[in-house]
């Protein structure tokens, strides 16, 4: 299982810290924060405790207005099942945070501060988590994005994935990973595709070599991530397979348990696979929208056959 640590955490979004130092290296392993709520009336039974807990105003203003005594009890409670740290949002003053670093300090799990308002900030923490903490894995292929529809390109070495990329990208689509595609897993039906670092904005050209399609083509050419929509494979045509071009059974490949569209394009010379690949992703969402140009096909042949029946 994936995890980072709070110190982690501190480094991206420029925290304050304000107590329980001695608990930087509490790790993180749920992707959403939690703003506790339930939890200050004494209710814990689906309590996320291994989330980073979040104190906005409205928490903060919440225990204010109890006694002493009460507040410590309430606080004392949630610090009991050891959370990897608390973040305090809207730069909240240290004055009326005196009870929260007392119980940090004794505790060692870390209290931070942010300046960033409680749902900003929430946002852009839970889409960080969300991303670092998702499973993942690496395909061999070349992830790109067609006019806003994330691509990954797979099939053979040599086959001509990469020769494909640079075509596309000469049209103004967009580069986002060669050869190693990392595919992490967001959620049940996302799948976004990014590169592994060291490859970033390279693309490899056989007889060519390593080009940097940036520096080429400019920043447009690049893209760090994309969802991606559609798989497409890049196959040796063969001459005694049958093509069926009304085929409108749909197929799919399966990444980590996520159904992505498949779609095989057949090489062979003269053939414009960029442009089928164009082709491919304007029709994907065509059919997104509700709309298949072999139904259409279909119902138009129909038409014709019933009204050649009615003249006779």
């Amino acid at each position: 299982m994936k995890s980072i640590t709070v110190q982690d955490l501190v480094n991206r979004f420029h925290l304050e810290l304000l107590a329980g130092q001695t608990g930087l290296d509490r790790t993180i392993g749920k992707s959403r924060v939690h703003r506790p709520g339930l939890e200050f009336v004494g209710y814990f039974d689906f309590f996320p405790q291994q989330r980073v807990q979040v104190l906005g105003r409205k928490e903060i203003t919440y225990l204010h207005k109890q006694s002493e005594g009460e507040r410590d009890n309430r606080i004392g409670h949630i610090v009991q099942y050891h959370p990897p740290c608390f973040v305090v949002t809207w730069n909240q003053e240290i004055e009326g945070l005196r009870y929260l670093i007392t119980h940090c300090d004794k505790e060692g799990i870390p209290l931070l501060r942010t300046k960033e308002p409680t749902t900003k900030w929430i946002g852009m923490v839970d889409a960080f988590l969300t991303k670092t903490l998702a499973e993942e894995i690496q395909v061999h292929g070349v992830c790109v994005n067609v006019a806003g529809i994330g691509i990954l390109l797979r099939g053979k070495s040599g086959v001509g994935k990469s020769e494909t990329a640079l075509t596309l990208i000469r049209r103004g689509h967009r580069l986002v990973a060669d050869d190693a595609v990392v595919l992490k897993k967001l959620s049940p039906e996302t799948i976004l595709g990014t590169h592994d670092g060291k490859t970033k904005e390279f693309l490899a050209l056989r007889s060519v070599g390593l080009i940097n399609v940036a520096r080429i083509y400019g920043r447009g050419a690049f893209q760090d991530e994309t969802r991606i929509v559609l798989d497409i494979e890049l196959t040796q045509w063969k001459e005694n397979e049958l093509y069926n071009e009304l085929d409108v059974e749909p197929k799919y490949t399966t990444y980590m348990d996520v159904r992505i569209p498949h779609i095989q394009i057949s090489l062979q010379p003269g053939r414009d696979v960029a442009g089928l690949v164009e082709a491919a992703a304007n029709n994907w969402y065509l059919r997104l929208q509700g709309y298949s140009a072999a139904e259409e096909f279909m119902q138009r042949i129909e038409a014709s056959v019933q009204q050649q029946q009615q003249k006779h």
